[in-house]
């Protein structure tokens, strides 16, 4: 069965096209697509979709229409996430997507979008990784978590500390000073209460990251010249590592995180942010380790059209 799932999130809007093989248990990709749109530039302050980065988002929704077309697709999904969830003027933003998909764009829930998450993450885990999983991922306006074990997500919740969010509220200088630092630190530290309050997270015996913030952090861990996401997928990165990394990208100007040769254009400004958010979870909720997941809500909606998850 060939599918496609677009997930239009607060900082990208991402393309897969599939082959899902449920008796096997196997995805097989046959497009994946990222485009940097910052759909939820300003929202955060202004509680609207403003009008420049609603057009860069419907540009690149038109040139996936063409891939999935082209590659003949039999089901389409699409999900919108944080900054449609915050908007005012979301039904601008609807309205395009029908006109360029002709299907109605998903505007999930916070536990929703964790759910897909952890089944997208989760579904090709082998016996190896201990059981329960907490999946945590990072975006541009909210982070989720969600708790469970092979096949099931048992507790979830979406915080507002994306790594856009984080950055605009917070990380205005280059680089960010130390009073800028600890105020967006105080901010994710109140999110983590509240997600601790909701989920238990002790439980989790494996902590798995997924997005963008991620990756680019253990990219850059694991020393790559350029990203490369065959090398970064299963990757286990420490704690401290972890630590380092944000610490020498909070150091950085924008110029020199620009230099960096695994840092997608769009992320230059923002990495920081989610390197903080990261950081601090592993740190609060006594994590020696993440297992690094390039598999995620993309995936998760993909099984969703086969009908496995939600």
């Amino acid at each position: 069965m060939r599918v496609a799932a677009i997930d239009c999130g607060t900082n990208s809007v991402r393309l897969l096209v599939a082959d899902v093989d449920r008796a096997a248990c196997r995805l097989s990709d046959v497009d994946r697509r990222l485009e940097i749109v910052r759909l939820g530039q300003g929202v955060d302050a202004t509680g609207r979709l403003a009008a420049e980065p609603l057009a860069r988002t419907l540009r690149a929704l038109r040139s996936y229409q063409k891939i999935i077309t082209e590659a003949s697709a039999s089901a389409v999904r699409m999900v919108a996430t944080s900054a449609t969830r915050d908007a005012a003027n979301a039904g601008e933003f609807v309205a395009g997507v029908r006109d360029i998909l002709g299907i109605e764009p998903e505007v999930l829930s916070g536990d929703d979008e964790a759910r897909l998450s952890f089944t997208g993450a989760t579904e090709e885990l082998t016996g190896e990784v201990a059981a329960p999983y907490l999946v945590t991922d990072i975006g541009g306006g909210s982070t989720e978590f969600v708790l469970g074990g092979p096949g099931a997500a048992t507790a979830a919740v979406s915080v507002n500390i994306g790594c856009v969010r984080m950055t605009e509220r917070h990380l205005r200088h280059d680089p960010p000073s130390g009073s800028e630092i600890a105020a967006a630190l105080a901010d994710i530290d109140a999110a983590l209460d509240v997600a601790a309050g909701r989920i238990p997270v002790s439980a989790a015996r494996t902590l798995v990251g997924l997005a963008g913030s991620v990756t680019t952090v253990a990219a850059l861990v694991l020393g790559l010249d350029s990203y490369q996401a065959e090398k970064i997928h299963h990757a286990r990165v420490s704690v401290a590592a972890v630590r380092a990394v944000t610490a020498s990208l909070m150091a950085q100007t924008r110029s020199e995180r620009r230099q960096l040769g695994v840092m997608h254009p769009g992320r230059v400004d923002v990495i920081g942010g989610g390197a903080l958010v990261l950081t601090r979870i592993m740190e609060r909720f006594g994590f020696d380790e993440v297992l690094v997941s390039e598999h995620d809500i993309l995936d998760g909606l993909a099984w969703s059209l086969a009908g496995v998850g939600r």
